[in-house]
């Protein structure tokens, strides 16, 4: 029996989303969640997705290990568990891999001590993915465990993109550059918006702008990603459901200075009391969307702060690229709000960037192209799918 499943696990901080897929044809097998590890209110979502069954249990979860026993558990209940001789690997998400890991990795303890090694570019990130990799280890000592890293599609990013014009000899003391996230998103769309184009992704431009809570945009030229949004860390770029994105960075020493505020109270105001959160109150797009129709001026306000940065970085990166091929909205709200679309994209029709808005008022759950008939430039909506992703890039290094 050769094997061909790849489980995807995504451990947080407090959680564990995980899934299982079989790579003979990227089918999904499973899927769940482990939310609120270590409280006494911790739930487990499960879904057996060939029978449709779906399982919950509200118990404590002591921790991480507590946790991926009881997905190992429900695993086997549908007879799919980690003892299965057709489980390939596991693949880990991986949040930060410096300029170490540029690719899928298979983990051992020299792999291992690096990840821990980045921790301070990650604090609240790899910490939680270390402890998910270490329990699945302990699970099954036996089985190849690879960590996809979300920053390694944008290590091709060239020197003149990656580095802030700060002194040199403290920025590499310091491991201070332009690292960027969501890279297995940007990865998976920009090259599913070249088959949805029918061409290979050597051949296409793309700018990929993945908007959720988080948001990103990449500029990828011929399948490899040329700059990003967000650099250090996942605070620049776009204006993003409770982060700023780009900043003066004087606004910092000012409200030291002036505001008396702390390390702390800034990183706390900047990435979880800004963008739509703090400009309006909610970080919801749909909720937003309803007050602006309801006449409520903080919520327009907030629409036109949030789609005038998108539409200055898809200028950026059209200059960036020379020739575009396609624009691809992924994500949450990416994939959802057909308003957000149309109005990223309002005024540059001189640039052959355009939405059809019959096509666009039409939900679906496929890729699908939204931009008029004959467009010099596509518009795209490519749903992301990172898990596949990263059992793609698992499978890919470990497969039979």
């Amino acid at each position: 029996m050769t094997a061909s499943r790849v489980l995807v696990l995504n451990s947080g901080s407090s959680s564990v989303k995980y899934q299982l897929l079989d790579m003979a044809d990227g089918s999904r097998l499973a899927t769940g969640l482990v939310e609120r590890i270590g409280e006494e209110t911790s739930r487990l979502k499960h879904t057996d997705l060939v029978s449709g069954a779906t399982r919950e249990r509200t118990a404590p979860i002591a921790d991480h290990g507590a946790a991926l026993k009881s997905v190992a558990e429900e695993l086997a209940l549908d007879g799919r568990g980690l003892d299965s001789p057709e489980l390939a690997a596991i693949g880990h998400r991986v949040v930060h891999g410096g300029q170490t890991f540029t690719r899928p990795t298979v983990i051992d303890d020299a792999v291992l001590a690096e990840i821990e090694r980045l921790v301070p570019l990650a604090p609240l990130h790899n910490p939680a993915n270390l402890t998910g990799i270490r329990t699945a280890q302990a699970l099954r000592p036996d089985l190849p465990q690879v960590a996809v890293f979300d920053t390694a599609f944008h290590t091709t990013m060239p020197e003149s993109a990656a580095r802030y014009a700060i002194d040199v000899a403290t920025a590499d003391e310091h491991s201070i550059r332009r690292y960027g996230f969501h890279g297995t998103s940007h990865a998976y769309v920009s090259r599913a918006t070249a088959e949805l184009l029918g061409r290979a992704p050597e051949e296409v431009n793309v700018i990929v702008l993945h908007l959720g809570n988080g948001a990103s945009a990449s500029a990828v030229r011929a399948g490899r990603c040329v700059d990003t949004s967000m650099g250090l860390t996942p605070l620049e770029g776009l204006v993003m459901g409770t982060r700023s994105g780009d900043l003066d960075p004087a606004v910092i020493f000012h409200l030291a200075r002036v505001g008396g505020m702390s390390t702390d109270d800034v990183d706390t105001l900047l990435n979880k009391r800004s963008g739509l959160i703090g400009l309006c109150g909610d970080n919801d797009m749909r909720e937003i969307r309803r007050r602006i129709d309801a006449g409520d001026g903080a919520a327009e306000l907030a629409f036109e702060i949030y789609v005038h940065r998108l539409r200055k970085y898809v200028g950026a990166y059209y200059a960036v690229l020379g020739k575009v091929d396609a624009v691809a909205f992924t994500a949450g709200v990416g994939e959802n709000a057909a308003e957000v679309r149309a109005a990223a994209l309002a005024g540059l029709e001189g640039m052959g960037l355009a939405v059809d808005p019959a096509l666009n008022a039409v939900r679906g759950d496929g890729a699908r192209l939204i931009s008029p008939a004959g467009s010099r430039v596509a518009v795209a909506v490519v749903p992301t799918d990172e898990e596949l992703e990263i059992a793609r890039q698992a499978y890919a290094l470990v497969g039979n």
